[in-house]
């Protein structure tokens, strides 16, 4: 093996590592529509969620590779320490997260992993992430909840109860079926278009400071869809080993929907964090999004009291609050210790 290859393997088996955690916590978002609804086995969701990933990524992933790999902190010090470092602190908050069998973003983990470096060494942007990343994080998900409330309160639950079509009819119809496969697949495809990046972004920056290639447009996006080739299949790998658990707290630990309700939920996240993706490249947490659409639906039918009683909701919050302020710490902390020790630019 070349010496080269030999120096780029730690960060790329730490990028692998990183994006089977993802893929573990992104099948909840993307199939606890299907599998609340009980329209998809477990066993075939690993696989399709893959496959959709990966397309996702190819295809929409550009905008926020660059945000996470060059305008947050400055291109030319993506070096294999610090990528390393920054990949290792978000793999480690989401599996925490992932053993907890709470859905966590992905992307608020990168982003302040990214920024803990960028802080230590006074480069953040910090434009970028106080007027532009950051609002995001908490304008999808409010939007999310309202549109799904609006839609389950207004007018789904009064169609439902003036007696227009029944819950078993309507569930046991093939188009209703496959259009929440559908659904399913297109979340998926979100995820490959904004969360993918969050590995492949750091990785493509470091690879092309290590071939001294210019790191200009073009240059930027073959790199990252060579990283891409190496991510993406991990996140169906990931999906096999926590995909399940996560299933079941986001698709029947809030509360059980129907198959209409499965729609509205997998179409409204994917819209808009594809939205995010490709308008500002910005990477935003889909898993939020995807479950106060689910709450959003949930209140509309049992009331705000019911569905936050529930256990899970209350687990939701606490490490939506822990796991990216935990992966900034640990950024910070090992880029301090990697600084003392001379090793930031090995």
């Amino acid at each position: 093996m070349s010496p080269l290859f030999n120096h780029l393997l730690i960060p790329f088996l730490i990028g692998i590592f990183l994006a089977i955690n993802m893929g573990g916590s992104g099948t909840s978002p993307s199939f606890s529509a299907a599998f609340g609804a009980n329209i998809l086995r477990k066993s075939v969701i690993p696989g399709f969620f893959g496959i959709m990933v990966f397309a996702g990524a190819l295809i929409a992933g550009k905008a926020t590779a660059v945000t996470v790999g060059k305008e947050l902190l400055p291109a030319d010090m993506m070096s294999v320490s610090l990528v390393s470092i920054i990949l290792f602190s978000v793999a480690i908050s989401l599996l925490f997260a992932n053993l907890l069998g709470i859905p966590q973003s992905t992307s608020q983990a990168t982003i302040l992993s990214v920024s803990g470096p960028a802080c230590y060494f006074r480069v953040l942007n910090e434009h970028k992430l106080l007027f532009e990343i950051i609002p995001a994080w908490f304008i999808l998900p409010v939007v999310s909840f309202l549109l799904c409330y609006i839609i389950g309160k207004y007018i789904y639950t009064p169609i439902r109860k003036k007696g227009y079509f029944t819950y078993g009819g309507i569930a046991q119809h093939p188009f209703i079926r496959v259009l929440i496969i559908l659904m399913s697949a297109y979340v998926a495809f979100s995820i490959g278009a904004n969360n993918v990046a969050n590995a492949s972004g750091p990785i493509a920056s470091m690879t092309m400071n290590e071939l001294n290639i210019q790191n200009d447009g073009e240059n930027f996006i073959l790199i990252m869809i060579l990283a891409t080739l190496i991510v993406a299949p991990s996140f169906g790998i990931g999906s096999s080993f926590f995909g399940h658990k996560l299933l079941k707290q986001t698709g029947k630990g809030i509360f059980l929907f129907g198959p209409v309700e499965a729609i509205v939920i997998s179409f409204i996240t994917a819209s808009l964090l594809l939205m995010a993706s490709i308008i500002k490249g910005i990477p935003s947490s889909l898993v939020q999004v995807n479950t106060t659409s689910i709450i959003g639906i949930g209140v509309a039918r049992l009331g705000f009291r019911n569905i936050l009683k529930k256990t899970a909701v209350n687990k939701f919050f606490l490490v939506w609050l822990i796991a990216p302020v935990f992966a900034f710490l640990i950024s910070i902390f090992l880029t301090y210790l990697a600084d003392k020790a001379g090793l930031l630019y090995i």
